[in-house]
């Protein structure tokens, strides 16, 4: 199975080569590795995350963590170059890397060269040669936010491999109890139900959120209704409802920002109600649909809101919910949904909602929006909820604490 993973490794760095030809994305992740020199460290704590979202994900836990242990340099990585690119000089870091591909030779480089008293990992995220080499070197492995699903291919008959990274684990810091219960199938004790640290980032981020002075002037005496990490499937839908609702102002602030990306939403809203951010500053009082053509803001959008729909639900899978619950604000979303937790319970208690077409877009922001009473009712059960499952961060924190 190691000889098949291998294998696997290095067709996946073919593959991202023959890509970064005309994908600019595969080439940030191709040359930013090749460029990049890891400078040495007498010891380090090591945080790994894969993208951008797993960063504010395991972020509370690691401003925790470079509170509790300042003199200790932090290294990050991520897998991805849109983690990287917007966190490359993040002050939480003393350096910041792009993961070398997982191959024997570049683990233990790496983790020679950085010299790790311990490392944490976030949600996912599960390397063959780099969990090897952390428990060569007896360096304890955290994996924190982990959460686990049947499907996973460390439940199948053919996740050998993947079972035998599990044993390299010191410790798991689980959403759920599912989790808890599947690794215990697999013989697993060293386990704890912590929740998921995102609830506790969401909620700090909605205590003291950065003023957007430009988008209090957008927004006037209107409601907003803001859609977050859009895909091209959901702008298509969303442009009918801006349609529907001319009282209304809409902000959308897409997943990807590309010149093509942003034109292409630009063709779909109606050409003398709207504005791109980079423009606001030529806002004039007709305007009531802004493009966000930037990134690192949306998390301070949402306080602005009165309901928010979150893209994603048409592709991979939806994006971060939790930013606009902690708001208080009801959440809509596409149809796939149903490998996050946070989702199913929110729709389980009728503060989110999942639509599939047009019609069923048109029916529940409708509802949503022609109802201020059922709309405020709503919000204040998404608020509640974030607010139940803050708390992660301390449980980790402090079972790391007493072990070092």
């Amino acid at each position: 199975m190691l000889l098949l993973y291998n294998i696997g490794i290095t067709l996946y760095y073919l593959l991202v080569y023959i890509v970064s030809i005309f994908n600019n994305k595969a080439k940030l992740w191709l040359s930013g590795r090749q460029k990049q020199h890891v400078q040495p460290l007498n010891k380090s704590i090591w945080f790994h995350f894969a993208s951008l979202g797993e960063f504010e994900q395991g972020r509370p836990v690691l401003e925790k963590m470079r509170n509790m242990y300042p003199d200790v340099p932090v290294v990050v990585t991520f897998f991805s170059p849109s983690g990287y690119e917007v966190r490359k000089n993040t002050p939480l870091a003393d350096a910041v890397y792009y993961l070398p591909l997982d191959t024997s030779k570049n683990a233990a480089r790496f983790i020679a060269t950085i010299n790790p008293t311990m490392a944490v990992f976030t949600k996912y995220e599960y390397w063959y040669h780099y969990f090897n080499q952390l428990h060569k070197r007896h360096v304890p492995l955290y994996i924190i936010s982990g959460i686990f699903r049947p499907g996973q291919v460390f439940f199948k008959w053919y996740g050998g491999l993947h079972r035998k990274m599990l044993k390299m684990v010191t410790w798991f810091f689980v959403q759920d109890a599912d989790s808890k219960h599947l690794l215990q199938g697999l013989g697993k004790s060293n386990i704890t139900i912590s929740g998921d640290t995102r609830f506790d980032r969401v909620w700090a981020n909605a205590q003291a959120p950065k003023p957007l002075p430009e988008v209090v002037a957008f927004k006037g005496d209107s409601k907003l209704f803001i859609a977050g990490s859009t895909w091209p499937a959901d702008e298509a839908l969303l442009a009918k409802l801006i349609v529907k609702y001319p009282d209304w102002k809409f902000i959308l602030a897409p997943h990807e920002i590309g010149v093509d990306k942003i034109n292409h939403l630009e063709s779909l809203l109606p050409k003398d109600s709207t504005i791109k951010f980079s423009n606001i500053s030529n806002l004039t009082s007709g305007i009531s649909n802004l493009i966000i053509d930037n990134i690192g803001i949306l998390s301070s959008l949402y306080q602005y809101a009165d309901v928010a729909y979150i893209g994603g639900g048409f592709g991979a899978g939806i994006h971060n919910t939790l930013e606009a619950a902690a708001f208080g604000m009801p959440v809509i979303f596409g149809p796939k949904y149903d490998k996050f937790k946070e989702a199913r319970d929110m729709i389980g208690l009728q503060c989110a909602f999942s639509i599939n077409t047009e019609e069923e877009l048109l029916a529940v922001a409708g509802s949503l929006m022609d109802d201020e009473i059922s709309r405020f009712r709503t919000a204040k059960v998404a608020q509640r909820y974030v607010e139940q499952n803050i708390g992660a961060t301390d449980a980790i924190v402090k079972y790391i604490k007493e072990k070092h």
